[in-house]
């Protein structure tokens, strides 16, 4: 009897202390869950009289060499070029190289980059204002939305470092994976690119309607280090030195996207 109240007592100890892990790890899940855009942004990529091009970034996937490499770098690698570049060498093993050691420098490189924050400005950048006013009118007037100008919004780094377009490519990579939205440095939106949906303008008001191109806000840090290849006997390992970290940020727009914002006015 004394063992059945043991073992019970051992088995609902283990259903309440599980329950917190369970919520521990649903409240992560929702940490990294992607961001909803709001009703205010609208999707216009069939009605864009300007074709975006598709950035699809490519997933390179490490040799069975590079693998081996790059687990024995105690330094973090994610730098597709640096990846590339060990996939093509070719390090043979030999057994007449027992006892030698050879170390190649292949340059200082950005290894990494460590997101800390990743943000999104609806009103990154005015692109098109439609206008009408109905002061004069006995009745409510419908305007939408219609590009007046072609507009070519850009994003980029804060600031300028070495290597900077492997640096743009790992924090496009980052931003991708975390928004799962169609992100590009540079978008275009067209002329007389329309959308049907209407915003009434009463009597006696004048109606702004304001378009905007969002973007996201990736803030975080890059580290660099120089690299070096060492093939000692039968091992061969990359060794990085005097790493060091910057710390960045970029803003990456939105491709086919536009945030819209509509103000009635009495007086002008």
């Amino acid at each position: 009897m004394k063992l059945m109240r043991l073992l019970l007592c051992i088995l609902i100890a283990l259903i309440y202390s599980g329950q917190p892990q369970y919520a521990s790890a649903k409240n992560k899940e929702e940490k990294t869950t992607i961001q909803k855009m709001p009703a205010s942004v609208k999707d216009i990529a069939r009605e864009n009289t300007f074709l975006n091009e598709e950035e699809e970034l490519s997933e390179l996937q490490p040799s069975e060499l590079t693998k081996e490499l790059l687990s024995t770098s105690s330094t973090k690698i994610t730098n597709p070029v640096l990846i590339r570049m060990l996939n093509e060498s070719v390090i043979k093993k030999s057994p007449f190289s027992f006892g030698a050691r050879v170390s190649v420098f292949l340059g200082e490189w950005p290894l990494a980059y460590h997101s800390k924050e990743t943000n999104a400005n609806w009103e990154y950048q005015k692109i098109n204002t439609n206008f009408f006013d109905n002061r004069a009118g006995k009745k409510n007037y419908q305007i939408h939305y219609v590009q007046e100008a072609h507009k070519v919004v850009k994003g980029g780094l804060s600031a300028k470092l070495p290597r900077s377009e492997e640096v743009q490519q790992m924090i496009l990579k980052t931003a991708l994976d975390k928004t799962g939205w169609p992100l590009a440095y540079t978008v275009a939106v067209g002329t007389g690119t329309k959308q049907s949906e209407v915003y009434n303008v009463p009597p006696k008001t004048a109606g702004y309607l304001y378009g905007f191109a969002p973007a996201v806000h990736e803030i975080g840090a890059v580290t660099y280090g120089e690299v070096y290849l060492v093939v000692s006997g039968w091992k061969r390992a990359i060794v990085v030195k005097n790493v060091n970290s910057k710390p960045i940020s970029a803003w990456i727009p939105i491709k086919n996207r536009v945030s819209f914002s509509y103000k009635s006015v009495g007086q002008l």
